[in-house]
Parts: structure tokens; sequence; C-alpha cells
């Protein structure tokens, strides 16, 4: 695999360029025909003040010279130019001091979720129809079915206001990222934990796992090095849409918990018809997916040997 790797990579990444471009298009126009403007509010601007806002910031130019104009900047420059929400501020200066904390978040939210999710999906096969079953699918059904804000509030509540374990928001000690990486992470947890679950238990019921049983091999090296091993590729083909979600589905949680991060600017920004706040946020995110996805093929060329040949022919 290590051959064609590179460029299967490389295919990959040239191929999303169209991606990103049709996503970037369709966003663009979509937000222009939507109703209302960025300047539009309860406040009505003098003729001439509007006409030197719109002149400012190319609005009284015509519709498809507004999208070459962006394009150019951002292909050639890599600039999306000045929010119109935040006056002073790049699009490229607000995202970079506002994704680290979006990163952070979902990256540990996801960490929690297989670290968590793997163990207990292999422990509820292997403890199939007894208690330990049960209390997984139990979570796994709390954990897809809770909105995000209620589980965040009764953190909140138990461990902040009546424990006093953990700050209840902000974003500026160690222990204040626990509740909101928690809150984030229990749905992810509980998917992982009931894919682990249906997939090893179709493993288990394999000829060499019974092989494996009369071998005398221990029930830790049959369902951890066996059974999983077997099982992840199911698991990490979700994990890729799963762990860009995290990033790009957190607002709710950020804003909550304060989190000083990009999802509070992408809802400010369509509520306030930011056009270049929205585009920026929208390729970030886009381009997070198509990453997220391409590692995820990556993982799974490496575990079976059957995907690295077409991987490494493709």
């Amino acid at each position: 695999m290590g051959k064609g790797l590179f460029p299967y990579i490389l295919k990959r990444l040239l191929g999303a360029i169209p991606t990103l471009l049709i996503l970037a298009t369709f966003v663009f126009f979509l937000m222009r025909f939507a109703p209302g403007g960025p300047f539009d509010g309860d406040r009505v601007f003098p003729k001439d003040v509007q006409a030197a806002i719109d002149a400012r910031y190319g609005l009284d130019l015509p519709l498809w010279q507004q999208y070459l104009k962006w394009l150019s900047s951002v292909t050639l420059h890599f600039d999306f130019g000045e929010s119109f929400q935040y006056v002073g501020r790049t699009v490229n200066e607000m995202i970079g001091s506002s994704l680290p904390p979006s990163l952070l978040l979902g990256g540990l939210a996801l960490v929690f979720a297989v670290a968590l999710g793997v163990p207990l999906g292999v422990l509820a096969a292997w403890r199939q129809g007894t208690w330990m079953d049960s209390s997984a699918i139990f979570l796994a059904i709390a954990g897809v079915s809770l909105p995000s804000y209620l589980i965040a509030s009764t953190l909140v509540l138990v461990f902040s206001l009546k424990l006093g374990w953990f700050p209840p928001a902000l974003w500026e000690e160690r222990s204040s990222v626990v509740l909101p990486v928690i809150t984030l992470g229990l749905r992810p947890l509980a998917i992982t934990a009931r894919l682990v679950r249906a997939s090893v238990i179709e493993t288990l019921s394999s000829d060499y796992i019974r092989t494996a049983y009369a071998k005398g091999q221990t029930v830790t090296k049959i369902l951890f090095h066996h059974a999983l091993r077997n099982s992840l590729i199911p698991v990490i083909t979700v994990l890729g849409p799963l762990a860009a979600s995290l990033v790009t589905g957190s607002f709710l949680v950020e804003m909550v918990f304060q989190v000083p991060g990009l999802g509070k600017h992408f809802v400010g920004a369509v509520l306030n018809r930011d056009y270049p706040m929205v585009m920026g946020v929208t390729l970030v995110y886009g381009a997070i997916l198509i990453v997220s996805n391409l590692l995820v093929d990556v993982a799974c060329a490496m575990l079976d040997p059957r995907i690295r040949l077409e991987t490494a022919e493709g």
C-alpha cells in the first residue's frame, strides 16, 4: 500500500477542489437570493450612506462580478475578505482565532467517545442479554435521543452548582473543558458503542473465534485482539463524518458553555447575513469533512488487505 498510498491521497485531495468549488458557489448564490441583506435592520440609512456602504463592500456590483471577485480573492490569495458584522476584522483572522477551540473540543469529544464507546460495546457483546448489555443499550438510546441542551443543563446542575467540581461555563482552565466534552461526546459514544456491539456479536459467531476458544486463548485476547480488530471497519467508516460533525455541529454546546469557537460566529453570520464569514466557515467545514473521510479511507485500507490492494491499484 505504501507505493500507492501517496498518489491515492493526492488524487483525493485534487478531487476535493471541484467539490469545494460547487459547495462555495451554491452557498454564495443561496445567501444572495435569501430575503434580507447584511445591513438591513431597524435603522434605515440615507440613500447616499447606503450607497457608500454598498460600494465599500462591493455590493453595488452585479452579482456575477461579486462572485468572480470573491472567487479570485479566495483562490489566488486565500483571502475570505472582511467581515460585515465585525467591522475591521477579517474572516481569516476570526477563523484563525476561533477554529482551534472548536477543533480541540471536537477532538477531545471524539477521544472520549471512542475510549469509552469501544470497550463498552465489546463488553456488551460479550455479555449479550445480561444487565451489562441492557445498560449499554439504554446508554445508546439515551445518548442518541436526549438533546444536547438537556444534557448540558443536567451536567451543569449536578457537577457545577451542586457538587462544585467543574466551572459551569467559559474556556479558561483545564477543568472547564470537561463538561463541554462530555456533552458533545455522549452522542458519538452511544453510536460507537452500538456499532461495536453489533459488529462484535456478528464476529463472535465466526469459525476462527471458536477455534481461538478451542486453543485455550484468554477471553481478553479473543475479544480485543481477534473480535474487535475484525469488527473495526464499520466503526471506522462512521468515525469520519462523526468526527467532522463534532466540529461543525458543536455550535450549540459552544453557546451553552461560552466556548470561543467557530460555531457562534457561524450562527451569528447566518443571522446577520455576513456573507464573507458564512462563505469562509462553510469552506472550512467542507474541508474538515473531506479530510475526515480521507483519513477514514486510509485507515480502512491499512486494516483490510483487500481495501489496501484496491487503494494501491486505484
